[in-house]
């Protein structure tokens, strides 16, 4: 079994997100955890563990995938913040968390929790905000 979900496309991933489409160099996900209302995702295609890897021409198509999808975020959604999480630690694989704040809303002015594990949605639920991300892509 592939360690990483995002190459392997299996069920490991199924449960944490559900694809929302593709972007230049990169897929775009909703990730599943709902606290933060409008959370997704942007995952590079290939397999690399660190930025500093890719080619200047992909590290800046990426980038301008992570502007993409956050910039449609803040139209569907209008958070107060939106927050920007790579880490990789226990996933090496390039990826983007965005995660839009709200004020008075959970870890406003404070890191985001990676996984709170409090909101998940109906499969209705989760089409509509995908819905409303995909329509400002």
């Amino acid at each position: 079994m592939n360690p990483c979900i995002y190459c392997a496309k299996d069920e490991r991933l199924d449960q944490l997100m559900i694809e929302i489409g593709q972007l230049r160099v990169s897929t775009l996900f909703l990730f599943k955890e709902q606290t933060y209302r409008g959370r997704v995702v942007v995952a590079l295609n290939e397999h690399e563990r660190e930025m500093f890897h890719l080619s200047d021409e992909r590290r800046q198509l990426l980038m301008a995938d992570v502007a993409q999808a956050a910039a449609a975020v803040e139209r569907a959604f209008q958070p107060g913040k939106i927050n920007y999480g790579a880490y990789g630690d226990t996933m090496p694989h390039v990826h983007f968390h965005i995660v839009p704040k709200y004020e008075g809303g959970p870890s406003w002015g404070k890191p985001f929790e990676m996984n709170p594990g409090q909101v998940y949605l109906s499969e209705d639920e989760y089409a509509d905000l995908i819905r409303d991300i995909q329509a400002q892509l």
